[in-house]
């Protein structure tokens, strides 16, 4: 049986097989990223995802997942490629499909390494099929490994292609409250949506008074580590407005219907409940389908992250001493700077200079 070292917070999942047997290593796992590790509920919601469309591949095939083989992983994969999602209906995404591959594996290497398994053919070399070919040294600063190399698919990294001015305009003006402010509080700060969603009345504290153009906001970042962002005055006086405004009114007409506390969220829809991500992502992505363009929340956090680097680029070449890729990773929260890097990569291909050059390449000479 499995033994808990903590008790199981409210909305922890759990994992059953068709006989309504709890599957005990998948319970252990979620139970160690969850509770033990801390992970973000996000993060565990994930995870339980992974397994429970393995399982439950494994189980429509009367296949134990002990006994899962290398040939079995093979066949999961090459299934997503070949047939659309249920939930969906639409074709999975490589990075969908490479995601849910890593997660199987990620589950195996944790079994065996706690016990629940002595070996297993989807870690270490033995997923190889004892093919002949040359072995393949991993590209400097890649994560990728020999061992996953075999199952995740080879993808190509799309580079952000942020908002223009006039896009960020438009989008905001097709948007509701309190969503512009929410996707000003992204194209000003950079904020992950988690990270937007986790602020508070008292993170923000809009009765503080500073005489300076902006203020440290501290947040927490993912993965629940500390840190902080930018914020404009402008985009401080704008969000006092709200709370004032719109965010008192609607906790005004929540009270009258109901004897719940208040929410401590900062955003709120008009019906006083804290606004979902989910929420939040459909209505951007209507009002980029009204303004005629795709919109996003992370192409709101990309927008912050390549003007942020162009204008920092151009105080570097004026001679400022400033290192634009590391300032631009601390403002976004990044782990690695390799991720910082896809965003310079996204201001070379700046799109006005490349228009320029190609209208150059087909003026008539005199």
């Amino acid at each position: 049986m499995v033994r808990l070292r903590a008790p199981r917070p409210a909305g922890f999942p759990l994992l059953f097989t068709a006989d309504l047997a709890l599957i005990e290593p998948a319970l252990a796992f979620l139970h160690e990223h969850g509770v033990e590790r801390a992970h973000t509920p996000d993060t565990v919601r994930t995870y339980s995802e992974v397994l429970y469309d393995w399982f439950e591949t494994l189980e429509q095939n009367g296949i134990a997942w002990c006994d899962a083989n290398a040939a079995e992983l093979v066949a999961y994969r090459n299934r997503m490629l070949t047939e659309a999602s249920l939930h969906t209906r639409r074709p999975y995404a490589l990075r969908t499909i490479n995601h849910r591959v890593r997660g199987v594996l990620r589950f195996y290497a944790w079994a065996v390494r706690n016990g629940w398994l002595k070996t297993s053919p989807l870690i270490g070399r033995a997923n190889d099929f004892q093919l002949a070919r040359p072995a393949r040294r991993p590209r400097p600063g890649s994560s990728e490994s020999n061992d996953r190399g075999f199952f995740v698919l080879r993808q190509y990294e799309a580079l952000p292609r942020p908002l223009s001015s006039v896009q960020a305009r438009e989008l905001l003006a097709a948007l509701p409250p309190p969503y512009d402010l929410m996707a000003r509080w992204q194209l000003y700060t950079g904020l992950r949506v988690s990270e937007l969603l986790r602020l508070t009345l008292g993170d923000i504290d809009v009765a503080a008074t500073s005489a300076t153009t902006f203020r440290l906001i501290d947040v927490s970042r993912k993965g629940r580590k500390a840190g902080y962002v930018i914020a404009p005055a402008s985009l401080l006086e704008e969000t006092a407005g709200y709370v004032g405004g719109h965010r008192r009114a609607w906790i005004v007409r929540r009270e009258r219907r109901t004897r719940d506390r208040a929410p401590e969220g900062l955003f709120i829809g008009s019906r006083g409940c804290v606004v979902s991500k989910n929420r939040y992502q459909q209505v951007i992505h209507a009002a980029g389908a009204v303004a005629g363009f795709r919109a996003t929340t992370h192409l709101l956090r990309a927008t912050f992250a390549c003007m942020m680097l162009a204008r920092l680029e151009q105080l570097a070449n004026q001679g400022a001493a400033i290192n634009p890729l590391l300032i631009v990773k601390i403002l976004m929260g990044h782990e690695h700077i390799e991720t910082t890097d896809r965003y310079l990569r996204a201001v070379a291909v700046d799109v006005c200079v490349l228009g320029d050059v190609l209208d150059s390449l087909i003026v008539e000479r005199d």
